[in-house]
Parts: structure tokens; C-alpha cells; sequence
């Protein structure tokens, strides 16, 4: 084997260095009292990462077309090594706690091997590779989820992920062995010239098992029944992560797969997404309204978000990969802005997450409130943030597709967004307008917060109005 071939893989060569820095660090320093400089020595690996990714932009391909990347993968890799940087900046606060800080180091490796898994997924050339990808990105994000298993219902809400992730899978490779049947190959790159010569029953059936088991992973109704539990039991920080950087790789690689591989087959999977789409943005919404504990509600949010992401699928298009790309961005500063208000909240509140805790939030503490505030806007797609300019160009790519149906599908979308301001506005209400007899006191935040705070608001601001974001997104797709 020509071991130079992992020279083409920089991204996930230096994840592995950090991995291994990260494991080092751990060990030589597990009886120390206090480790201060273990959360920025993390810092800087991650943003070293985001620069390395964000460098890579050639198209590269090792191991007989197994790895493949392009610039536009890259563009998702910097995204998502952004998001965790943003992740591994606010969770020092938390893992402050006595009860977490000796754990410290096992966050930062599940992190980073997550990481990992999702880059070596969305660059797979092969299903075995992608498999593989999967895997090991979903094992260490159930040990992240089971993080606090003597605190909530962390212990229950792993085991619940656990088992829908298993589920999943088993599904995922049954579609696959039917796919494998039909056409006599695993490579992406051979299953257009296979499908001509192969049994249209088979590859549906495959097409069918494939987009049930990559929906557990996005969350997609009807596939998202483990999501609520698993939100509400997960520490706060690692439910952040788990809502934008899992469903943001997994949502990309569900895109690529579909516009490339199942390609010829295309008549087919449009109605599934179709009927997909209006369910998960439809059904999420409704049930968001419903909700009073804030963790639970986030998860029903990023169910209907995931319906949005996928919107982007329909026109099969360079701008839907685009699209899809910028609204991942999007999501992931808005929605780890809010996770990030959320668990300063949970730590100030005895470990209480329920909408009535934020009544009068405004008047002991303005500046959480505001930017909370910008956060859910942004969400609910509110001009002039960010969160309204992904939303037009996922509807945009939508629309390219042409078809009576998809535009009937961008128009659900759009009444789903006035319902959608609804219930995010419950948490502003609550913020300002309504009291309470108890409410939260007055409290400062750390300097971690305050940054990955300040970075969020940033993006939620600044990313609308700066094309170059979108046209460097766009030149890479």
C-alpha cells in the first residue's frame, strides 16, 4: 500500500493529531487540581483545524477512489470544524464542574473523533467507506450523550440514541445489500452506467432502506422519534453539538448521495423527499408549539429545520448544494447561540430548562436576552438576519426544479415559517413581557461564553449581508 496516500487526506490526518495531542494531555496531567490551559490549548487545535480545512480546497481522491473530496466537501469541513470550535469554546463552563472536569479530556477526544467520523463520511467514494464514516461518527457521539449518566436523564437518552442508531444502521446496510445485489458494485463513482443494467425493483427497494436509515441520522419525520428524549437528557453543550454539526454532515452527504449516485433514479426519490419534507417541517413546528421544557422544544425546532436543509435537495442543482451549505452555516451559528444561552442558564438555574424559567429574563439580564433574542430570529428566518437569506436560497433551489409539486412544497414551507415565528416568539415573550415571582437572578458569564456568544451573533449579523460568503460557498459547489 502507498502510505503517501494519507497526504491527500490533510483534514482528517490533522484530527488525528489532535487526537492524539488531546489524549497525551489527558494523561500526563489527570492528577493535576485544576487545568486551566487545557480548554485554549483545544481552542487552538480546533481553529488550527478550521485553517487547515478551509486551505484545502484541490480535489483530491486516495485508496482506488474510497476517499473522494472536493472543494465543496472541503467548504462543509470548514463549517462544521467552525461549529466545534464554537462547541469546545463554550463547553468550558461546564466541564468546570467538579463533577465533569476529570472527564475533561474524554470530552475533547469523543468530540474530535466525532469529527472525524463525519469527514471521512462526507468524503466517501465508497458505501463501505461511508459506512465506516457513519460509524464512527455516531459511537462516540452515544458516549457524549451519556456524559452526565448520574445527572437528568443522560443514561437513558444515550440508550435511546443507541438503539434508534443501531436501528438505523441495520436498515441503511439492508438497503445496501440491495443495491449491492443489483448492480455488483459499492463505488459511487460505477452506479450510474450499473443502474442501466439493473433491477428497477431492487435499486428502489435499496433506494428506500438507504433514505430511511440516513433519515434517524437528519431526524426527518418519521424517523425522529428518539430526537426529544435524547435532547432532553444529553448534557446541553453536547445537544448543541449534536443538533447542528451530526445533522449538518449527515444532511450534506444525504444531498451529495442523491444528486450523484441515485441520479438515474431521481423520478423516484423526489416524491419520497417531497412527502418527507412536508412532514418533518410540518409535523416539527406543530409539535415545538406544544412544548414548555426548552431542550425539547430546540429538538422539535431542529426537526423542522432539518425539513429546510433538505428543501435544498430538490433542485439537484449546484445552487441547492450551495444552499444547502449556507443554511448549515447558518443553522450552526444561530442554533449554538441559543444552546449557548440555554446551558448558562441551566448552570444559574439548578440544572432547570423549562420555558417558565425565562419569565422576565429581560429585566436581570438585558444582554442574554437580546442575543437570544437575534439567535431565535435568525431561526425563524426574520430580515434582516442571516437566517432569512438561507431560507430564500434553499427556497430558490427548490424552485429550480420546476415542477407544479415542488413549487407546492416551497409554499407549506413558507406558511410553515409564519408558524414557526409563533413559537419562537414564545421564548421572546416570556424574555419580555411576561413576570415572575422567582425570577432568574442577575448573573455574569464567563469569558468562554462571552466569545462563542460574540461569535454567533457575528455570524447570525454579518453572514447575511457579506456575499463573499455565499459566493465563495457557491464557486466551491
Amino acid at each position: 500500500m502507498n502510505y503517501s496516500q494519507f497526504l491527500n487526506m490533510v483534514p482528517e490526518a490533522t484530527l488525528i493529531a489532535i487526537l492524539v495531542i488531546a489524549f497525551v494531555a489527558d494523561f500526563v496531567s489527570a492528577k493535576s487540581a485544576e487545568r486551566k490551559w487545557f480548554n485554549p490549548l483545544m481552542c487552538v487545535l480546533m481553529l488550527a483545524q478550521v485553517a487547515v480545512s478551509f486551505c484545502c480546497s484541490e480535489p483530491t481522491e486516495a485508496f482506488g477512489g474510497m476517499y473522494v473530496t472536493t472543494p465543496a466537501v472541503d467548504v462543509m469541513k470548514t463549517i462544521l470544524a467552525a461549529g466545534t470550535l464554537i462547541v469546545v469554546i463554550q463547553s468550558r463552563n461546564w466541564l468546570s464542574r467538579p463533577d465533569t472536569a476529570f472527564k475533561e479530556g474524554e470530552f475533547y477526544m469523543l468530540v474530535a473523533s466525532t469529527l472525524l467520523g463525519m469527514n471521512m463520511m462526507m468524503s466517501a467514494g465508497h458505501f463501505l467507506m461511508f459506512f465506516l464514516g457513519l460509524e464512527m461518527a455516531s459511537v462516540p457521539m452515544a458516549c457524549l450523550v451519556a456524559f452526565d449518566k448520574y445527572r437528568h436523564n443522560s443514561a437513558e437518552a444515550a440508550a435511546k440514541f443507541i438503539l434508534t442508531a443501531t436501528f438505523s444502521s441495520g436498515v441503511m446496510l439492508y438497503g445496501l445489500s440491495f443495491l449491492y445485489t443489483a448492480t455488483g458494485t459499492l463505488y459511487f463513482s460505477d452506479f450510474t452506467a450499473a443502474f442501466a443494467n439493473s433491477s428497477l425493483t431492487l435499486n428502489v427497494l435499496g433506494l428506500v432502506f438507504f433514505v430511511s436509515g440516513l433519515g434517524f441520522k437528519i431526524s426527518l419525520v418519521p424517523f425522529h422519534f428518539w430526537t426529544a428524549d435524547t435532547y432532553q437528557g444529553a448534557p446541553t453543550t453536547v445537544t448543541g453539538y449534536l443538533s447542528v454539526i451530526s445533522k449538518g454532515a449527515a444532511a450534506f452527504t444525504l444531498c451529495a448521495l442523491l444528486m450523484k449516485v441515485f441520479a438515474p433514479m431521481s423520478q423516484y426519490w423526489e416524491y419520497m423527499m417531497y412527502i418527507l419534507i412536508v412532514l418533518s417541517i410540518t409535523i416539527g413546528n406543530l409539535m415545538a408549539i406544544r412544548q414548555n421544557e426548552l431542550k425539547r422544544f430546540m429538538a422539535f425546532s431542529s426537526i423542522s429545520q432539518a425539513g429546510y436543509i433538505m428543501l435544498a435537495v430538490i433542485g439537484s442543482s449546484t445552487m441547492g448544494v450551495a444552499a444547502l451549505s449556507y443554511y448549515v452555516l447558518i443553522y450552526v451559528v444561530a442554533n449554538m447561540a441559543v444552546f449557548t444561552v440555554i446551558s448558562v442558564v441551566e448552570e444559574n438555574n439548578n440544572g432547570a430548562t423549562n420555558m417558565d424559567a425565562y419569565n422576565g429574563f429581560y429585566g436581570t439580564n438585558p444582554k442574554l436576552s437580546f442575543l437570544m433574542t437575534l439567535a431565535l430570529f435568525s431561526l425563524a428566518g426574520i430580515p434582516p438576519f442571516a437566517g432569512m437569506f438561507s431560507k430564500f436560497f434553499v427556497f430558490m433551489a427548490a424552485c429550480q426544479q420546476g415542477s407544479f409539486l415542488a413549487y407546492f412544497v416551497v409554499f407549506i414551507a413558507l406558511i410553515n415559517t409564519v408558524i414557526s415565528l409563533y413559537y419562537y416568539l414564545l421564548i421572546v415573550k416570556a424574555m419580555y413581557i411576561k413576570t415572575s415571582d422567582s425570577p432568574l437572578p442577575t448573573f455574569k458569564s464567563d469569558c468562554n461564553t462571552r466569545l462563542a456568544l460574540a461569535i454567533c451573533t457575528a455570524g447570525i449579523v454579518l453572514f447575511g449581508i457579506c456575499s463573499c460568503i455565499y459566493e465563495w460557498i457557491y464557486a466551491a459547489a
